[in-house]
């Protein structure tokens, strides 16, 4: 069912769980907000809420250079404790991270990275998409809400598809990583290159390259 803006923010409010989880949860449950909060912390995501504000200055920076040399990755992942920073499973994870990051080409960590004039860029070329579409003023702002959600969720990696398992977001994978883990972890900041980016060439779909090389 559709859950309107304003439970979803009072979910998240009361359990510091992200955007889209609390979205889902509500969705899951029929709107009852109790029963989503009963929901996410059975996930561990409200939990993971919990740890998000404490420090984390350890972890580690992993590089990704996709087998044919035209992309690499570097991205740096941090936690709690240097202990963490040198499991396997955090490890595990941070190269999920930069493989993700390779496949799918996102350009800020988090939306409020966003540069506003960017993103007002942006409402403006929505906006008279809407009003060319022919759409009704009065909900034409309701629809360049919608579809800079949409803008999110394509180029901030935390918003994004997990591109080894599409039903999770990254943020989502990030909280449960948290809960299993014990620790605050944050992805912090990552470069992307690839061969060639800026001058004219061949198209190529990047993400299924990866996909496949993973898979083998």
């Amino acid at each position: 069912m559709a859950v309107n803006a304003s439970a979803v923010k009072e979910l998240r409010e009361r359990t510091g769980a992200g955007m889209l989880d609390c979205k889902k949860a509500l969705e899951e449950v029929g709107g009852d907000i109790d029963k989503a909060i009963a929901h996410l912390r059975e996930k561990g995501l409200a939990a993971a809420a919990n740890k998000a504000g404490r420090i984390a200055t350890e972890g580690a920076v992993e590089a990704y250079i996709h087998s044919n040399g035209r992309i690499g990755v570097l991205v740096e992942v941090n936690c709690e404790t240097d202990f963490v920073g040198k499991t396997d499973q955090f490890k595990e994870f941070v190269k999920d991270v930069a493989m993700h990051i390779a496949a799918s080409n996102p350009k800020y960590v988090r939306r409020e990275e966003v540069p506003a004039e960017e993103l007002e860029k942006e409402k403006e070329i929505l906006k008279a998409q809407a009003l060319n579409e022919g759409k009704p003023a009065h909900i034409v702002e309701k629809m360049v809400e919608g579809r800079i959600s949409k803008y999110y969720e394509e180029y901030c990696l935390l918003e994004q598809s997990f591109i080894k398992d599409p039903d999770k977001t990254i943020g989502t994978l990030v909280n449960e990583k948290i809960s299993t883990i014990g620790e605050n972890i944050s992805i912090r900041r990552f470069a992307r290159f690839e061969l060639g980016e800026g001058l004219e060439k061949k198209v190529e779909n990047f993400a299924e390259e990866v996909m496949a090389q993973v898979k083998r």
